[in-house]
C-alpha cells in the first residue's frame, strides 16, 4: 500500500500489492475516503457548506444569511439587524427615511406643497368666525369672492377677535395713488368703503401666522367697487400684536353679509 494521492492522503494499492491483498487494501482506502469526506453530510435543504476553520475539510452546513427576504411583487430589500423586507407602499405614496422605523424608511403621503384649502364658508349674518385653524403651515391666505355688504361698508378682519390697537397703512388708487397711515381698534380694515356689490374681491395674507411672537405682519389687497361706484384697488399692511392666529373673526364694519365666500388657504 502507498500514498499516490496528494491532498486526501487516501491510502491506496499499487502494483507492488499481491492480488489476494486487494479486498484489504480496498477496505482501508475506502475507510480513508469515507472519514475524509464525512465533514460533508448532514444538512437540509436550502443550507450550503460552510468552512469552520483554515483546517483542511474542516466544513458545517449553515442556512444562509444572504438570501433574500422578497416574496411579493414590488417588495424593497432592506435591513434591520437582519435582512427584510418593506411591502410595497400604497398608490401614489412615497418612501420616505423615519428613524422610529425597524428598517428607518416607511411609506408616507407625499407633501403636496402649494395651497391647501382648509374651509370654504358662506358670509352670512353681522359676522362670521373661521375657528380651530391647523397650525400646521407656514402661511395662511384668505380669499373673500363676491364680498356684498347690505349697505355700503368696509371690510374687517379680526384674528382671533383681538381688541387691541394696531397700526395700518394704507395705499390705494383709484387713477392715482395716495397713501395713509390709521390705528384700528384689534382688527385689519380696509381704508375705502365698498358698496353693494357682489364683485367686491380681497384676499389677506397672514405670513408665519402660528409664531407665538406678538408681533407680526400681515396685508390685505382688494378690488372693488367704492361706495360712489367707481373702480379702486387698495393694499392695506398691518402690524398686529397678537400670538400665533387661531382663528379670524370676518365683518362688515356696517350692516351684515348680503352674499359672499370666504375661502381659507394653508400655504406651506
Amino acid at each position: 500500500m502507498a500514498n499516490p494521492t496528494t491532498y486526501f492522503g487516501w491510502v491506496m494499492p499499487n502494483s507492488a500489492d499481491l492480488v489476494t491483498d486487494l479486498p484489504a487494501d480496498f477496505n482501508v482506502f475506502g475507510q480513508g475516503v469515507d472519514t475524509s469526506m464525512s465533514q460533508l453530510l448532514g444538512g437540509t435543504t436550502g443550507q450550503v457548506l460552510s468552512k469552520t476553520s483554515g483546517t483542511n475539510m474542516a466544513f458545517t452546513w449553515v442556512t444562509p444569511t444572504d438570501q433574500t427576504p422578497l416574496t411579493t411583487k414590488g417588495d424593497l430589500f432592506t435591513f434591520t439587524t437582519v435582512d427584510a423586507r418593506i411591502g410595497v407602499g400604497a398608490n401614489d405614496t412615497v418612501l420616505t427615511a423615519d428613524s422610529a422605523q425597524a428598517t428607518g424608511l416607511k411609506w408616507a403621503t407625499p407633501s403636496s406643497g402649494g395651497m391647501t384649502l382648509i374651509s370654504t364658508t358662506a358670509l352670512t349674518g353681522s359676522s362670521i368666525t373661521l375657528s380651530s385653524i391647523p397650525q400646521t403651515y407656514n402661511e395662511l391666505q384668505l380669499w373673500i369672492v363676491d364680498f356684498d355688504p347690505s349697505v355700503s361698508a368696509k371690510f374687517r378682519i379680526a384674528p382671533n377677535g383681538n381688541t387691541t390697537a394696531h397700526d395700518n397703512v394704507t395705499l390705494e388708487a383709484a387713477g392715482g395713488g395716495t397713501a395713509t397711515t390709521q390705528a384700528y381698534q384689534g382688527y385689519m380694515r380696509t381704508y375705502n368703503t365698498f358698496n353693494t356689490s357682489p364683485s367686491n374681491t380681497i384676499i389677506a395674507v397672514f405670513p408665519a401666522y402660528t409664531s407665538t411672537a406678538s408681533r407680526k405682519s400681515a396685508y390685505m389687497t382688494a378690488g372693488f367697487l367704492d361706495g360712489g361706484g367707481g373702480n379702486r384697488t387698495e393694499a392695506v399692511f398691518n402690524k398686529l400684536e397678537i400670538g400665533a392666529i387661531t382663528s379670524l373673526v370676518l365683518s362688515p364694519d356696517a350692516g351684515t353679509f348680503s352674499g359672499g365666500t370666504a375661502y381659507l388657504y394653508g400655504v406651506k
